[in-house]
């Protein structure tokens, strides 16, 4: 994927002007914001084994302490520190003890806020995702690649090795650009998945944000999803 080209076209949208890697800055602001923006970038892992590429198309906020869905929601422990440490980082964990899932730390220092990267479309090193998928279990269609979060993890060989990786690093071995002028994609809104109690109530919590009609988003619907 050229991220340097000042113009293309990206899922049928044009594109002008450079692909950026937000600093620090960026990924500082309200996690809400973030989680929107990061919708259609791309997020590239570079590793030995080459590189793989996705387009970024569902994700949930999760907003720390004021949020009874999020692992801050009762402040800090050795497992969710990097929630409030520095923004741009990854906070990684695993889940069940079965599976990993990625998140992108944002907000200020002490303000423990992130992303959950939930599904993206692979647009570089297809066959590579594909056989680190095929590795684990099956792997049915190149839309399910990093279909949920879990495959994500696997498609991009993320675990806890890169708790706290760093992103704003152009040259980095995990990186996140943003293309520049382009149309805003739909994106729709709903209720985020596996989440119990208080935090699962998608009218409370709307915080699952996708591209609308795109065919690597996950099934799952618990009410109407709403575009804006």
């Amino acid at each position: 994927m050229n991220t340097d080209a000042t113009a293309g076209t990206v899922d049928g949208t044009r594109v002008v002007g450079p692909w950026d890697a937000p600093g620090r800055g960026w990924y500082a602001r309200d996690v809400h914001d973030v989680a929107r923006d990061l919708l259609g970038a791309l997020l590239t892992r570079r590793s030995a084994d080459g590189d793989v590429t996705l387009r970024m198309t569902e994700v949930e906020a999760y907003d720390g302490e004021r949020d009874p869905g999020s692992h801050a929601f009762r402040g800090r422990t050795d497992r969710n520190r990097a929630m409030f440490g520095e923004p741009g980082r990854l906070y990684v964990y695993r889940h069940l003890g079965l599976h990993h899932c990625v998140n992108v730390v944002t907000g200020p220092v002490g303000r423990a806020s992130a992303v959950l990267l939930r599904a993206g479309e692979v647009v570089e090193g297809a066959e590579l995702a594909r056989a680190r998928r095929v590795a684990v279990g099956r792997c049915d269609s190149d839309r399910q690649i990093a279909r949920g979060p879990a495959r994500l993890a696997v498609a991009l060989d993320l675990d806890l090795r890169h708790y706290g990786a760093e992103l704003t690093d152009p040259a980095g071995d995990l990186v996140v650009h943003r293309p520049g002028r382009a149309l805003r994609p739909a994106i729709a809104t709903g209720p985020r998945v596996g989440v119990s109690g208080e935090g699962g109530d998608g009218t409370l919590y709307p915080w699952r944000y996708w591209l609308a009609g795109d065919a690597t988003v996950s099934a799952f619907r618990r009410v109407s999803a709403r575009a804006r």
